[in-house]
C-alpha cells in the first residue's frame, strides 16, 4: 500500500483509488486511513462474497460519522449456509442468463464453489458434486442437501480468495493440443482439477 500512499501524495488533482488485499470492510477502512486514497477497488476479496459491498458501505458510513461503529458492525453480513446457497444459486442463474446457455453458465459457476462455501461445513463429496454441476436442476438438488440453518463460521469464512503470490503455471490435460475434444479420462482429470483449484 506504500505505493498507493506515494501516488496520492504526488497526484492531487485526480482521485486515487487503492486496490490490493481488501478482504474485509476493515481492510478497506485501514487502506484509506494508511494511504489517504479517495476510495478502494475490490477484486478477489468479493469472490464468493457479494455481500462484501454492503459491509463496505456500512463501514464507510461509520467512518464518515453517518452511523455508529456499532451500527456498522450490526450491518455486517454473517450469512447462514442457506443464505450463501441462495446467493450461489442466484449467481448461477445470472451466469446462465449472461451466457444464454445453461451448460456454459453451470460450467462457469463451478469455479466459485470453494469461494462461496469457504469455512462452511460442506463435505468433500458435496463440494466435488457442486464442482461438476451441469444443470440448474442438478444444482438445486445438491443445494437442497445443505443444512440451511448452519450459522456463519466466523474467521474460517474470511480471508484471501483466489491465487496469491506468483502466477500458477498452466497445465493442460494430456493430448489437449492435439484435439479440442476430451475423452472420458480427460474429462475426469479436468473435473478433478476444478475441485482443487480456486480459479483465481
Amino acid at each position: 500500500w506504500s505505493a498507493i500512499a506515494k501516488l496520492k501524495e504526488t497526484v492531487t488533482s485526480t482521485p486515487v483509488l487503492g486496490n490490493g488485499d481488501i478482504w474485509s470492510a476493515a481492510d478497506a477502512i485501514r487502506m484509506v486511513e494508511e494511504t489517504g486514497c479517495d476510495g478502494v477497488v475490490v477484486g478477489r476479496g468479493c469472490l464468493g462474497r457479494p455481500w462484501l459491498f454492503g459491509d463496505l458501505a456500512a463501514a464507510f458510513r461509520a467512518s464518515a460519522g453517518e452511523i455508529t461503529a456499532a451500527e456498522a458492525e450490526a450491518a455486517q453480513a454473517h450469512p447462514t449456509l442457506g443464505q450463501v446457497a441462495q446467493a450461489f444459486r442466484r449467481h448461477a442463474e445470472l451466469l446462465v442468463e449472461f451466457f444464454d446457455s445453461e451448460e456454459r453458465g453451470c460450467r462457469d459457476i463451478r469455479k466459485h464453489v470453494a469461494w462461496y462455501f469457504k469455512g462452511y461445513p460442506v463435505g468433500g463429496d458435496l463440494r466435488a458434486s457442486l464442482a461438476t454441476v451441469d444443470t440448474l436442476e442438478h444444482l438445486d438438488e445438491l443445494l437442497a442437501t445443505l443444512d440451511a440453518d448452519q450459522e456463519y463460521p466466523g474467521e474460517a469464512a474470511e480471508g484471501q480468495r483466489g491465487r496469491a503470490g506468483s502466477p500458477k503455471r498452466p497445465a493442460l490435460p494430456e493430448g489437449w493440443l492435439h484435439s479440442r475434444e476430451l475423452d472420458g479420462a480427460q474429462r475426469a482429470e479436468v473435473a478433478d482439477a476444478e475441485v482443487h483449484n480456486s480459479g483465481g
